[in-house]
């Protein structure tokens, strides 16, 4: 009797364990790329926001100043629309790698609760049995 619990709870555990892995595999990879994403959208806002500021060192006059302001928005406006863009592709991958857990997580609790139906007929059967 001891023996049928000891492999039924080391069948669980390393079921347990493999779907913790899988898990744990699909939340690195959406958080890597996640994290690479924000990595090149800030590197384009900041090699964008230096390259304004070099023109603007360059400026001498009030006329040549009237000539860059505009470029400046246009930085400002191109920096925002990429972050937001950015944020919103990194939502959309992080709910499609939170769709996947909880498939994984809902396959386990249907094959969890499927082994506990076999369980409870099985001793079911043996009592009526005796």
């Amino acid at each position: 009797m001891y023996q049928q619990f000891n492999e039924q709870f080391a069948a669980a555990s390393r079921q347990f364990a493999d779907t913790a892995a899988q898990i744990n595999r699909l939340a690195l990879d959406n958080a890597t790329k996640a994290f690479g994403l924000q990595l090149a959208a800030f590197e384009q806002n900041v090699t964008a926001t230096f390259a304004f500021f070099g023109e603007v060192a360059d400026v001498r006059d009030p006329e040549q100043l009237k000539t860059v302001w505009p470029k400046g928005l246009q930085v400002a406006r191109e920096n925002a629309e990429r972050a937001l863009s950015t944020g919103q592709e990194v939502f959309g991958r992080t709910l499609k790698a939170n769709e996947a857990i909880s498939q994984i997580a809902k396959a386990q609790f249907e094959a969890a609760t499927e082994q506990a139906k076999d369980a409870a007929e099985t001793v079911t059967k043996a009592a009526k049995a005796k």
